[in-house]
């Protein structure tokens, strides 16, 4: 069904002359006031995350990272180690699940699939925000034609790439926890 055609769902039920029989009305009629209710909390939490995340400096500077929105800045100031803990960006990667598989041998490095071995909710949570990237492309300037990212997504799959911009995430968010530092977009290469 999808929450976008609830709204569709209501105006039926609410329709005497829809035609669907009395027992079925009564009971999406107890549905729809549960999805009313659902739709209430559900807004009262988001308005109580934003402000959490307005509050806390952390989650102020890693909203500054395209894709990384209230939700996913606050889940990273509460759940995430501090950048301390890590050596290196790629190590608070690997720590969240989002680095290829290492098989080298012989001086020669070959690249296999993600491991997903780390932090399953904060990896899932930054696929998301790249995904919202990839999504909005035409409004991210770091998605525009000739960027890295518009490079990626002419030449991989959605997916692949939508992982590999989540890695480029992780790898940021380490730098500005552990430099305390904002996001400042690369300069465009044209």
């Amino acid at each position: 069904m999808g929450r976008y055609n609830i709204s569709k769902l209501i105006k039926i039920v609410e329709d005497p002359a829809c035609g669907l029989p009395a027992e079925a009305v009564a009971t999406l009629r107890v549905l729809i006031m549960s999805l009313r209710y659902l739709e209430e909390e559900i807004t009262k939490l988001d308005g109580e995350i934003a402000r959490r995340a307005k509050e806390d400096d952390l989650a102020r500077r890693l909203m500054t990272i395209p894709g990384i929105g209230p939700l996913i800045a606050t889940a990273f100031a509460t759940l995430a180690p501090a950048a301390e803990t890590f050596r290196k960006g790629r190590d608070f990667a690997a720590w969240l699940g989002l680095v290829p598989r290492q098989h080298s041998t012989g001086g020669k490095q070959r690249l296999g699939a993600t491991t997903k071995m780390g932090e399953r909710s904060l990896r899932r949570l930054l696929i998301i925000g790249a995904n919202s990237v990839i999504i909005k492309r035409n409004v991210h300037t770091s998605a525009k034609p000739g960027s890295w990212l518009g490079e990626m997504l002419g030449r991989k799959p959605t997916m692949l790439v939508r992982v590999a911009l989540a890695n480029k995430m992780a790898r940021i968010v380490w730098a500005l926890m552990a430099h305390g530092s904002v996001y400042k977009a690369p300069a465009p290469t044209m």
